[in-house]
C-alpha cells in the first residue's frame, strides 16, 4: 500500500499493527527502545516510539520503556545523549530538550491510560528532570540547548529544541496540577519561554549559522502551541513550497534532496493544529510508500535525486511518529490531541477563582 487516506473514526488498527510489532521486535528485555536492532538509543527518540506503544494499547511494553529512563536517570535529573548496550555512549554533553521531552511521554500515556499510579510513580523523574531543564533557563527566556561534561551550559538556543522544550512544559504542568503539586515557577518559565520563542528571535542562534533551513524550526514552533490559528497558518504558508515535495513528504533541509518520514508526520500533526486538514491528510497519504511491507518498520528517509532509501534504516522512533499522526487524524485516542492544542490546567488558585465566578453567575 502506497497511500493511507485516513479521517476521523477510522484507525488503521490493522494497517499498523505491524507497524507496533516492529518496535516491539526491538525494544530490550530493560524496556530500552534503540532506534534499531543493534543500534543506539536516546532518551527523546525511545521516549517518542514509547508513545507509539501507548496508542497501540501495548501498555505495559510503554510502561517498561519509562521505567528504563528511570533507572538511567542521573543524579541532577537528566540523560546523557546516547546509549547502547546498556551504557552511555558518550558522556560529552547531555540535551535539555532530550531530558524534557519525558514529561511529553509520559502526560500522553496518562491521558490514553487514565492510570494515576503511573503518573504519581513517575513524577518525581519528571520533576527531577524539568528542573534540570529549567537550569538552563537563560535571563531572557532561552533554554540552552545543552550541558557540558562538566556541567556548564552551552549558551546557545535552538528555536526546534526550545519549542520541544515548551510542549513538555506544558505536560510537566499538567502532571504536576492533576497530582495537586505547586508548580507556580514552571507556570513562569513556560511564558517566559513562549514569550522568548514568539517575540525575541536574537536569542536563538546566536554563536552559530541560523537553522532556518531546516524544516523542524518552521513547523515545530506550531506542533508546540508556540503559534495557533491565523498565525500558524501564515506560518505554514510562508515556506510550504520550500519544504514539501509533492508526492513524497517534507524534506529536512532546504537545500537538500532528502524526505524523511518522521518529520512529515509531525509536519502531519502542525498542519491539523494550524486548521489545515486537507494538507495534513494529503501529506500523511504519501508516507506509506516508505513502509517495508514485510515487518512494518518505516524508512527513515528517501533521497529523491538519487532515487534511493537513506540511510538504510528503519527507525523506531519514525515508526513512533507515524503511530501519533494516525492518532492525531482519526482521534483514536483520548491523547490525540496533545500536539493539537495548548491544554494548560488552571493552577488551584485559577480553578477557585472560576468556581467562585461561576457560582456568582448563577
Amino acid at each position: 500500500m502506497d497511500s493511507l487516506l485516513l479521517s476521523k473514526g477510522i484507525y488503521p488498527q490493522a494497517f499498523l499493527s505491524k507497524t507496533v510489532d516492529y518496535i516491539l521486535s526491538v525494544q530490550q528485555e530493560d524496556g530500552c527502545i534503540p532506534w534499531f536492532a543493534g543500534g543506539k538509543a536516546d532518551p527523546w527518540d525511545h521516549t517518542e516510539a514509547a508513545m507509539g506503544l501507548s496508542i497501540a494499547g501495548e501498555y505495559t511494553a510503554a510502561e517498561s520503556a519509562y521505567q528504563w529512563l528511570l533507572q538511567e536517570q542521573l543524579a541532577d535529573g537528566s540523560w546523557y545523549a546516547n546509549y547502547q548496550d546498556g551504557k552511555p555512549l558518550y558522556c560529552d554533553k547531555r540535551e535539555t530538550n532530550f531530558v524534557a521531552y519525558v514529561a511529553t511521554g509520559v502526560w500522553h500515556h496518562y491521558l490514553i491510560t487514565s492510570n494515576r499510579a503511573f503518573l504519581a510513580d513517575c513524577f518525581p523523574m519528571v520533576e527531577r528532570a524539568i528542573e534540570f531543564v529549567l537550569r538552563q533557563q537563560s535571563p531572557s527566556g532561552e533554554i540552552y540547548w545543552a550541558v557540558s561534561e562538566d556541567g556548564e551550559p552551552m549558551k546557545d538556543a535552538l528555536i526546534t529544541g526550545c519549542s520541544s522544550i515548551y510542549k513538555s512544559l506544558e505536560c510537566a504542568i499538567n502532571i504536576a496540577t492533576t497530582l495537586e503539586h505547586d508548580c507556580s515557577h514552571w507556570r513562569r518559565a513556560y511564558h517566559r519561554l513562549g514569550e522568548a520563542l514568539r517575540f525575541h528571535p536574537e536569542c536563538f542562534d546566536r554563536t552559530w549559522e541560523s537553522k532556518e533551513r531546516y524544516s523542524m524550526d518552521w513547523f515545530y514552533p506550531i506542533l508546540a502551541g508556540v503559534y495557533r490559528g491565523g498565525d500558524a497558518k501564515a506560518r505554514i504558508q510562508e515556506r510550504w513550497e520550500t519544504f514539501v515535495r509533492k508526492d513524497m513528504g517534507c524534506v529536512c533541509v532546504s537545500d537538500e534532496p532528502w524526505v524523511t518520514v518522521a518529520e512529515s508526520c509531525e509536519l502531519t500533526m502542525a498542519l491539523l493544529a494550524a486548521g489545515e486538514h486537507a494538507k495534513a491528510i494529503m501529506l500523511y497519504g504519501w508516507l506509506h510508500q516508505w513502509r517495508d511491507g514485510e515487518d512494518g518498520g518505516y524508512w527513515t528517509g528517501y533521497q529523491y535525486v538519487e532515487d534511493v532509501i537513506w540511510p538504510e534504516e528503519k527507525t523506531t522512533w519514525t515508526a513512533g511518529a507515524i503511530m501519533l499522526a494516525a492518532d492525531a487524524i482519526t482521534e483514536h485516542t483520548p491523547a490525540s490531541r496533545l500536539f493539537l492544542e495548548n491544554a494548560l490546567l488552571p493552577d488551584h488558585e485559577e480553578k477557585w477563582t472560576e468556581i467562585e465566578e461561576a457560582e456568582a453567575v448563577v
